[in-house]
């Protein structure tokens, strides 16, 4: 019997939702051409040339599928087979209940997979305008990176100018250069995750007085300077630079990343006023980032401020934080509910670029922008996944559910979907836990259920 051969998809941007795209579209028998700028063009943030790179956090978040909204994201995905959380899985590394990874074993894992693929071709080239006119299936997922010829082509297209801000990195120390005699090892409230032991995490305590002082260094360290399109830029809510987060107020930090809660140091009786947490970042683990410090310091200003923590004093960075610039598209006004660009139907967007934030929250575009495509091919049409499933959910913000006047980059949250019916009983402190169950539980159900309509992943 001759295979039916389909026309050839093109995804552009190599990142976790091109990979996953292209996962998706090549283990269902579609000729699939990945193109990647890099390594002929960096970008401000990535280091090498690897597919998948992560530049910010290790960090996938909480892996909770029975009480977290993007734990249970994680698993959704796992159901539809997804490359993303294969690789996760595969390279993890110990972080309390979230699911954080080895990053060049993660992106190796990602690499070798799609290169395993007879159908698949991975192309290192720029696309440095609109797609040319014979590419009838294109899936434009370049990230909050996208290169300024490909963004210009796509802001004219549109009619509208693409939105955009900055996203910061957190520095990397060398494990064993952190004075343990001032610093210890333990998950909040001893709690540990997948492949923890609840001391998954590096803590440097901070009395009031070393507190004060760390806050007053922040807000008058010299800051790296913007360039002047960028100077009207936004910051994203959820990764601000630490000393934005000062600046709204000396306990800010406090309640944030730097907040006491749940650890118990083991050199003092006394509780510490503030602490600063590390995780680990790769599965050697000789390399640990600092939680919550993305910041746009300069360099040397990184290394005397950061050095002043205790525990941190002698501390040596393999990486100190940086700044870049991240692009997205107005999702809501500008795509349809397959993540089809009204504008040009054979364009579909994925990933970050769409206004989702966080890695997992782009692969899973990139797993649905998959999914539609093959089904868009094929000639049959795919039901979007139910609003009472994470993916669902997220969808269907991005495509009619948010504000397209107030459009702003989001992370999955409960808060995006559909209220759960629930008894109140017991105390108001155990209603948030049942309800977080009950969503999850539902979600679980519903997208078994989906899965078995649309035929589920391939094996």
């Amino acid at each position: 019997m001759t295979r039916k051969t389909y026309p050839q998809i093109h995804i552009i941007g190599g990142g976790l939702a091109g990979c996953e795209a292209a996962w998706q579209l090549a283990r269902r028998g579609h000729a699939v051409e990945l193109h990647e700028m890099r390594p002929h063009r960096h970008t401000e943030a990535h280091i090498t040339g690897q597919l998948a790179e992560l530049v910010c956090s290790n960090s996938f978040r909480s892996d909770d599928a029975g009480a977290n909204a993007v734990g249970l994201l994680h698993e959704e995905m796992r159901r539809l087979g997804s490359l993303v959380l294969s690789a996760a899985d595969a390279n993890q590394v110990p972080a309390g209940s979230a699911l954080a990874v080895d990053r060049l074993g993660f992106s190796h894992s990602i690499e070798t997979a799609l290169a395993g693929l007879t159908n698949l071709k991975i192309s290192r080239e720029e696309i440095t305008g609109l797609p040319p006119a014979d590419w009838e299936h294109v899936i434009i997922a370049t990230g909050p990176l996208t290169s300024a010829p490909l963004a210009a082509a796509i802001a004219g297209l549109t009619g509208a100018a693409s939105l955009a801000f900055f996203d910061a990195l957190a520095p990397i120390v060398y494990l064993d250069s952190i004075d343990f005699s001032k610093a210890w090892w333990q998950s909040r409230y001893d709690k540990p995750g997948p492949g923890g032991d609840g001391k998954d995490y590096i803590n440097c305590p901070l009395t009031a007085e070393q507190y004060a002082t760390f806050i007053d260094a922040l807000l008058s360290g010299e800051k790296t300077g913007f360039k002047e399109w960028e100077r009207d830029t936004p910051y994203f809510e959820g990764c601000l630079p630490i000393e934005v987060m000062a600046s709204r107020g000396p306990q800010t930090l406090r309640y944030g990343p730097m907040k006491p809660v749940g650890l118990t140091n083991p050199h003092s009786p006394e509780k510490p006023y503030a602490v600063v947490q590390l995780r680990q970042d790769n599965a050697l683990r000789t390399l640990f980032n600092i939680v919550g410090f993305q910041t746009k310091l300069k360099h040397a200003e990184q290394v005397r401020i950061f050095r002043n923590i205790p525990g941190l004093e002698n501390a040596r960075f393999a990486r100190l934080g940086g700044i870049h610039r991240n692009t997205f598209i107005n999702s809501p006004r500008l795509l349809d509910s397959e993540l089809r660009l009204k504008a040009a139907p054979h364009l579909r967007f994925a990933g970050q670029i769409t206004g989702v934030e966080g890695y997992v929250e782009s692969a899973a575009m990139g797993l649905l922008a998959g999914l539609f495509a093959s089904a868009e091919v094929q000639g049959v049409t795919l039901p979007a996944p139910p609003p009472t499933t994470a993916l669902g959910a997220l969808l269907g913000h991005l495509t009619g559910g948010a504000n397209e006047d107030l459009f702003q980059p989001m992370n999955v949250n409960f808060g995006l979907f559909p209220p759960v019916a629930m008894t109140h009983t017991g105390s108001r402190k155990g209603r948030a836990p049942a309800r977080k169950a009950s969503y999850c539980a539902r979600a679980l159900a519903d997208i078994d259920a989906w899965i078995a309509i649309t035929g589920g992943p391939v094996t």
